[in-house]
């Protein structure tokens, strides 16, 4: 029996990432409240800016998370932070240049660890890093927002100190250096958007890579231990992702994509569960068999991504306003997290 991996690099990066939205949510906590407290307009301005990327890059986070596959909890340690940092940011002895200063060493925090995160995946399993990919944006508007955070502070310390402006020069050069930063910053997921999620297509393609990098580490490997941990990530992505399909995505576009085409996409992800269940009962040991079961299933999977990211995918665009593909993919990412819940669940 091919037991499903939850070896302890992943089950550390889950954990590091539930980190990640902790810290995130706390950052967004607390530029709400750095916008109600702040006496200045223009930094207002600047932090509101800030809260806006911030929670759209929660919403970030929280889709690298699902499409890893792990659900966890945040460390011990990081719910202590979090709950310090609010108590102390409440203290009406700091000023609002004090409160600024530890906001910016909260996102250089925030930074480094998704950056640490993203070099672990490196080291850890490509289908890890292909997961984790949209991370790379939150990261370098995390690191942006530092840069600007720089100037803030030297405008808001010296303001407070003299009650008049600082002279221009780092405020210049910082937003010289954001505006260089942010034309290479955006992934291709989200740098042309605003918006609060990806689309359905996006977070569709987003699996679809994920499983072909699967494939491709499966297929270059007869080590009998990394075969059983690559096939039990695949077996629980595949499973996720197609009853999530089948509960919010097929059940949208029949009206429009048709009964016939509609069917054969449940019919093709019926085939392919069953095929992924008679290789659960396949010991890794019998490496040619285990390997030509799981290629039946990639040439399955393969023929089912080409239908869904050509005709399906076409289809949606005709037929859904942005907003509507939006909330497809919003509703997608609910069904995938409870579905990975459950089976963590019903292994424990």
């Amino acid at each position: 029996m091919v037991a499903t991996l939850e070896d302890t690099k992943r089950l550390l990066i889950g954990e590091r990432l539930a980190d990640l939205k902790a810290f995130q949510e706390l950052i967004i906590s607390n530029e709400q409240k750095l916008i109600r407290d702040c006496p200045y307009q223009d930094i207002r301005d600047r932090l509101q800016s800030f809260l806006d990327d911030d929670q759209k890059n929660l919403g970030i986070i929280e889709t690298v998370t699902v499409q890893y596959g792990i659900q966890a909890e945040p460390s011990t340690a990081t719910n202590t932070f979090v709950s310090q940092f609010e108590q102390m940011m409440e203290d009406d002895e700091f000023s609002f240049y004090q409160k600024l200063v530890h906001h910016e060493l909260l996102k250089h925090g925030q930074s480094m660890s998704g950056i640490v995160i993203h070099k672990a995946a490196q080291k850890v399993g490509a289908d890890i890093e292909v997961a984790i990919t949209p991370l790379n944006t939150v990261n370098f508007e995390g690191r942006a927002h530092q840069e600007q955070l720089k100037g803030m502070l030297e405008q808001v310390g010296v303001r407070e100190m003299t009650g008049q402006d600082a002279d221009q020069g780092l405020w210049s050069r910082v937003q010289d250096a954001v505006a260089a930063l942010s034309g290479v910053a955006g992934s291709v997921v989200t740098q042309n958007t605003d918006k609060q999620d990806m689309n359905i297509q996006t977070l569709i393609r987003l699996d679809h890579n994920k499983a072909n990098t699967i494939f491709t580490e499966i297929g270059a490997t007869d080590d009998p231990q990394k075969l059983q941990e690559y096939f039990g990530q695949l077996y629980k992505d595949l499973l996720a992702h197609a009853e999530a399909e089948e509960a919010v995505v097929y059940p949208n576009i029949r009206s429009y994509y048709g009964d016939e085409d509609t069917q054969e996409l449940y019919d093709e992800q019926a085939q392919m569960k069953s095929l992924l269940d008679e290789i659960k009962a396949i010991p890794s040991t019998e490496t040619d068999r285990f390997k030509s079961k799981v290629k039946q299933v990639m040439e399955l999977v393969g023929d089912h991504i080409r239908q869904e990211e050509s005709t399906m995918f076409a289809a949606i665009d005709k037929n859904c306003s942005d907003a509507q593909k939006e909330q497809m993919s919003t509703d997608f990412k609910t069904a995938k997290k409870r579905l990975q819940q459950e089976m963590a669940a019903s292994m424990n």
